[in-house]
């Protein structure tokens, strides 16, 4: 099928602190090296752009920046144990040590429903993201998994996820998409870890819950940032999911986007959403989530900053905007308070026959 680029650019308004606008334009198109099922996270690695996408099975590629990459390898772990397995974040220590967390997805849970109930597990390299050893998981859900579930994918668990470094380099903060347990827990669910533990991340997180860091996060509660209206256990999901956060330092704010699912059997993608926040520690501090894009191709928003050091977590006020590793599209981040309307639901944004 040939594709084709809609060519509409409108500016969003987000009501915070100061004035916040995005900017979504077209642009030529730019492909992730490899498979993308996830939010793929970057890092520098001696000066090198590296890049880790997943779609069951990490690959890590390297080169120039994200416009020129050179190779690609398979990534190695020292036991299987979390396979399939997704790496959705990452971040490069001063001495060269990598960190990274990872989605896993177990055999289905359920007798004769093919449903998982996704983790969250800790990874660190040696050797910039070529091979990693597995820490084991971090983040799980206490809730017990429910094989009722009509969402098609998962009866518990936490998954689809982001991993952030606080300006102050105390804490990193994961935003995840929480699966199970009642609808009071369910949502984008916030846990952190201190920085100290990095290396020793096991019974190290500690989930967010009633305005305190003191769930664990192997099996604790938890108080959503952003709940569902509308359960993971029904067909008719209304949620976002799967956060993609970076530290803007234009705007000097945190910015999450997000997919939504709304109202419809076998979760489909109802809308890409942007929410900012100055303060990563306060989960109540995001802004209402508004609509950057109506009728989006697929799932896994993220940016890429497009200058060097700049990454999936870290950029400036011009970026890249990739939807499932491809990118038609750059954002535009703007103090500016001039916006315009949102475009109608019956306009098809990115890809149209």
């Amino acid at each position: 099928m040939w594709l084709r680029l809609c060519l509409v650019v409108f500016v969003l308004a987000v009501p915070s602190l100061f004035p916040q606008t995005v900017q979504l334009r077209p642009a030529h198109l730019v492909e992730m090296p490899a498979q993308v099922d996830s939010n793929s996270p970057v890092y520098w690695y001696n000066g090198e752009f590296r890049i880790l996408n997943s779609n069951g099975t990490p690959v890590v590629t390297g080169g120039r920046d994200q416009f020129y990459t050179h190779w690609s390898k398979h990534v190695d772990t020292n036991v299987d144990t979390h396979r399939p397995m997704w790496i959705e974040a990452a971040w490069l220590d001063e001495d060269g040590t990598l960190y990274a967390w990872y989605h896993h997805e177990p055999a289905p849970v359920c007798t004769n429903v093919n449903l998982t109930a996704p983790k969250i597990g800790a990874l660190i390299s040696y050797d910039g993201g070529k091979s990693f050893l597995d820490l084991g998981p971090v983040l799980t859900s206490g809730d017990p998994v429910n094989c009722n579930s009509k969402n098609g994918f998962f009866a518990s668990g936490h998954g689809d996820f982001s991993v952030i470094l606080d300006r102050e380099k105390e804490y990193f903060y994961f935003y995840f998409s929480s699966y199970g347990g009642s609808e009071s827990g369910q949502g984008v669910g916030v846990a952190r870890m201190a920085f100290e533990d990095r290396m020793s991340p096991v019974g190290a997180v500690w989930k967010y819950y009633r305005g305190e860091w003191e769930e664990p996060g192997i099996g604790g509660r938890l108080t959503p940032a952003l709940p569902v209206a509308r359960g993971w256990q029904h067909a008719d999901t209304n949620a976002f999911w799967g956060p993609s956060l970076h530290w803007n330092t234009y705007l000097e704010s945190y910015v999450m986007l997000l997919n939504y699912t709304c109202c419809r059997p076998l979760w489909p993608q109802a809308g890409i959403y942007v929410s900012f926040n100055v303060d990563v520690s306060k989960p109540n501090g995001w802004s209402t989530p508004r609509r950057i894009m109506a009728k989006p191709p697929s799932y896994y928003p993220q940016i890429l900053g497009v200058n060097e050091g700049e990454t999936d977590t870290v950029a400036g006020q011009l970026t890249r905007f990739f939807i499932q590793g491809r990118s038609f599209w750059e954002l535009v981040f703007s103090k500016s308070d001039v916006w315009e309307n949102e475009p109608d639901e019956s306009e098809y944004w990115g890809f149209v026959p």
